[in-house]
């Protein structure tokens, strides 16, 4: 009968055990989920400042070439030229 005992009272002490280790894996879990949901924000808002200071460097070509800078003339004839051709396909949709 003592044997029984024993081996219950071991059983119980191993499930606490795990009860205990599950508690603590569960608490990292959430410390790590915790972690992924800022590191991800983080990301977000990086990629949203590399988006805009893409879009500034382009404006900043743009503007250099404008004021007669001959760094970056082509670009900027290629892009009037892509905006005359979209306006003049805006016209010929109008017309139509």
């Amino acid at each position: 009968m003592s044997e029984i005992k024993e081996i219950i009272d071991a059983l119980e002490k191993k499930v606490l055990r795990l009860c205990a280790k599950v508690d603590d894996l569960e608490q990292k879990n959430r410390a790590i989920q915790q972690q992924l949901q800022g590191s991800t924000q983080s990301l977000a808002q990086q990629q949203a400042t590399h988006a805009q200071l893409v879009k500034d460097f382009e404006a900043l070509k743009m503007t250099n070439s404008l004021l007669g800078s001959e760094e970056y003339k082509r670009d900027t004839k290629l892009k009037i030229n892509a905006l005359i051709r979209e306006i003049d396909y805006c016209i010929a949709q109008l017309a139509d």
